[in-house]
């Protein structure tokens, strides 16, 4: 078990992220930070038919070049129906997995309810993969923006929230529904791990060697 660690909120968030949460023993969310393109922030991968999928959530961009958008302010694109597109993906891609139906009403109301801030999305987001896991973890919301921890038992994995970063970790391997097209895919969105594993999932992330 490691100490305290310091996250950025996702869209659900990734297998590696998911892995030092579980592990942790207790998470602070950066909630005063400024938004950044090309994160978990609003993507996730998922498994599809034709191997790694992109789901991407549309957000309002202000018009002004230069001007940095806190996070918490960044409202969602409510135009282009994503919730329904992105919901239809899982089911493609999900629906033929061992417990995709064991957890389909605990996730499906997240894509039916609309929502203004990114940020209040990705919370309940990351509540209802807790409830799933049955992971209960001392949640803690930062009230100013940290740029450097200094306290020795607190550590700092915002880094985690960069969609093209490569893990070290050599994940452990465990059945995925298009293995047999594509071979194995780690460190998707935690969906996968979830759909594929189902209870068995904590136990995953409790035993990755991080």
């Amino acid at each position: 078990m490691s100490s305290a660690i310091v996250l950025h909120p996702a869209y659900f968030g990734s297998i590696l992220q998911f892995a030092h949460l579980a592990q942790a023993e207790k998470v602070i969310f950066e909630n005063e930070d400024n938004y950044q393109k090309q994160t978990y922030r609003n993507r996730q991968y998922i498994y599809g038919a034709n191997g790694s999928l992109l789901l991407n959530i549309p957000i309002k961009h202000t018009g002004k070049k230069n001007i940095r958008q806190k996070y918490k302010e960044v409202k969602i694109e409510q135009d282009f129906n994503w919730q329904t597109i992105h919901w239809r993906s899982l089911e493609a891609a999900y629906r033929t997995s061992p417990f995709f139906e064991f957890y389909e009403d605990e996730l499906i109301h997240l894509f039916k309810k609309e929502y203004e801030f990114l940020l209040d999305f990705n919370y309940d987001c990351y509540q209802a993969v807790c409830d799933c896991l049955q992971l209960e973890q001392p949640l803690q919301k930062t009230e100013e923006y940290i740029h450097e921890i200094e306290q020795p038992n607190i550590i700092d994995k915002r880094y985690l929230i960069n969609a093209k970063l490569k893990p070290t970790v050599k994940f452990e391997h465990y059945t995925q529904v298009f293995e047999d097209k594509y071979g194995f895919i780690p460190n998707l969105s935690i969906l996968d791990l979830l759909f594929n594993e189902g209870p068995n999932s904590l136990n995953y992330l409790e035993n990755q060697e991080l």
